[in-house]
């Protein structure tokens, strides 16, 4: 049983001896997008752990990032904030808002889309490489975060990219959660 987080989204749980699934390219993790792995854990599923040996490991609380009512993202423009009529302006000015749809892949803030400027409302952009921390903006909604499962490419201009460091706490953010960006030099 593990229980709900007491600060936070998401919770960790380490088990010595691993668990005992079959290895998917070399890992027992799920990959969410491509669906390689096992199935996500449910209510319910029962884990065979592996041998275990050695001494007993050192336990205790590890620190993790937890958020406050508000996160504080750091961002550097580009590489395709050239897209959008005022990127700063867009990025800065509201109070954005995690919502209910967002996991390891990304999360997806509430608020007002980002302005493109008037001759790239219709333009597509050809997908290009996605980095972590990548602030993609679709043609007709607020941004997306993307975290640790991220896609590799993606085909929406990208108004910013969140400073690595700034990344736990918006991985913790639970929805309602208040982001503000902060543009870095």
């Amino acid at each position: 049983t593990v229980g709900t987080p007491v600060g936070g989204l998401r919770c960790y749980l380490a088990v010595a001896g691993g668990l005992e699934v079959p290895l998917a390219l070399g890992s027992r993790s799920t990959d969410l997008l491509s669906g390689l792995g096992p199935g996500p854990v449910a209510d319910g599923d029962e884990l065979p752990v592996g041998p275990w040996s050695g001494g007993i490991p050192v336990s205790g609380p590890v620190p993790v990032s937890l958020p406050g009512a508000v996160v504080g993202l750091r961002v550097r423009p580009g590489p395709r904030d050239d897209w959008f009529a005022d990127p700063r302006a867009a990025l800065t000015g509201p109070l954005w808002t995690v919502t209910a749809d967002g996991n390891r892949i990304g999360v997806r803030l509430d608020g007002p889309s980002p302005e493109r400027l008037p001759e790239l409302r219709d333009r597509e952009l050809p997908s290009e490489g996605m980095v972590t921390g990548a602030v993609q903006v679709p043609p007709h909604g607020p941004p997306v975060v993307f975290l640790a499962d991220r896609p590799t490419t993606g085909g929406y201009p990208v108004i910013a990219v969140v400073a690595r460091a700034d990344l736990p706490l918006l991985a913790q953010a639970p929805p309602g959660t208040g982001v503000r960006f902060t543009v870095l030099r």
